[in-house]
């Protein structure tokens, strides 16, 4: 292209997006199986709260909601709401990938919560909510119940934090 524009490759393509692809289609791949297993095959519904370990147990609970079962949504529609507002953030998070991602930490990060995000939204469009079973707990205090899809949210964010600070770190130590 002669016009100095980016072509639409550069676009959907980045240095880092094939590994920001595969970890977000690994993730993905890894929650989805996990929720058919727990549902369909170990049919934890009808099992209740097992316990795992003194501070972990599995247990099935459908969060309507988001974190913390903040906005809660009782009806389908609002199940699909929330899932497009988590395809509209996947696909904001891959356009960073294609075109600024700068490192594999950044890659892995933004592929973590974008397999995440989708397979949140799969449970909403599928099941009429989220479906969660990890409930860890300690001296009479219960933490949320989360899932894979969750977990790996949380390591990309966590993953975005890191990078943001050795960024910083480097920009520091260059105008020494």
């Amino acid at each position: 292209m002669t016009t100095g524009q980016p072509g639409l490759r550069s676009w959907v393509w980045g240095p880092y997006s094939r590994l920001g692809l595969a970890v977000f289609l690994a993730t993905l791949a890894l929650d989805q199986a996990h929720k058919w297993w727990m549902l369909a095959i170990y049919g934890i519904a009808d099992r209740g709260r097992v316990a795992v370990t003194p501070f972990l147990d599995l247990v099935y609970v459908k969060n309507i909601g988001i974190s913390y079962s903040l906005f809660d949504q009782d009806s389908y529609a609002g199940q699909l709401m929330l899932a497009t507002f988590g395809v509209a953030a996947t696909a904001a998070l891959w356009a960073w990938l294609a075109r600024g991602a700068t490192g594999r930490v950044l890659a892995v990060s933004l592929g973590l919560i974008m397999g995440g995000a989708i397979g949140n939204a799969i449970d909403r469009v599928v099941l009429g909510g989220v479906a969660d079973f990890f409930s860890l707990h300690a001296f009479g205090f219960y933490w949320y119940v989360f899932n894979i899809a969750d977990v790996a949210i949380v390591a990309g964010v966590i993953g975005l934090l890191y990078d943001s600070l050795m960024a910083s770190r480097k920009d520091a130590a260059k105008s020494l």
